[in-house]
């Protein structure tokens, strides 16, 4: 397994907001970690990160463990994470900001030049000198993407990559997730938009008040309506 997550425990100080979540992804997979507002699919991403002090169970992965170590190891052994919130530097241009996120070739993992990523996302090309300030949330969403890609994961975390976005750009977005698991990029997204999520991912997780509530393929989630109602629907 790419990414192996097993009695994943997550406190904010005297709040405890994880129970026992444990997940896997697999080599080159898509895998959706779905659930409403809250549910704590963003917590689970830092957890796994390591951004999140008060945490306890195993992380595994590319077959290490890396549940101790602080987050910019984990980053260096390849694990990207894109937060929900687009940081990107506003004063810094297009191509300044993909320089930012550069780092070696990896073994094993799609080696990402600008030139690829402006033929993932042709936007970016076309505003290569544009501070990022003055880009919109969409194209800050994409940027964002490109500058964790630069550093050559061979897994990315998407935190509600389609959140706020138009209906063209999120078009834009499946197009570029996809070609990036054919790249060989394997990815977790987390996700409300179920509809946005069935175009993308090969299995899925519903998580709800922390806790694991379903694991399966899209299919077997799409039979299973009862589940969708209780857990995603607003």
């Amino acid at each position: 397994m790419k990414l192996t997550v097993q009695d994943l425990n997550s406190h904010y100080g005297p709040a405890h907001i994880l129970f026992d979540i444990g997940f896997e992804v697999g080599e080159g997979e898509v895998v959706a970690l779905l659930g409403r507002n809250g549910a704590g699919k963003s917590t689970t991403f830092r957890s796994i990160v390591g951004l999140v002090a008060q945490r306890s169970g195993r992380i595994m992965f590319e077959g290490k463990d890396v549940s101790a170590k602080p987050t910019h190891e984990i980053v260096r052994e390849g694990l990207g994470y894109v937060p929900e919130e687009r940081r990107i530097f506003t004063d810094l241009t297009v191509e300044e900001n993909l320089e930012v996120g550069r780092q070696p070739k990896r073994p094993n993992a799609p080696h990402w030049t600008r030139e690829k990523l402006f033929a993932l996302f042709p936007n970016l090309g076309e505003m290569k000198n544009r501070p990022g300030g003055r880009m919109s949330g969409g194209e800050q969403q994409m940027l964002t993407i490109a500058r964790t890609l630069m550093g050559n994961p061979s897994l990315v975390l998407l935190d509600e990559p389609s959140e706020g976005l138009s209906p063209k750009i999120v078009e834009q977005m499946v197009d570029a997730i996809l070609t990036m698991k054919k790249e060989g990029v394997s990815i977790v997204v987390s996700e409300q938009n179920l509809h946005f999520a069935r175009l993308i991912s090969d299995r899925a997780y519903i998580i709800e008040r922390g806790r694991i509530c379903f694991g399966g393929t899209m299919a077997e989630l799409d039979a299973r309506p009862d589940i969708r109602d209780a857990h995603l629907s607003l």
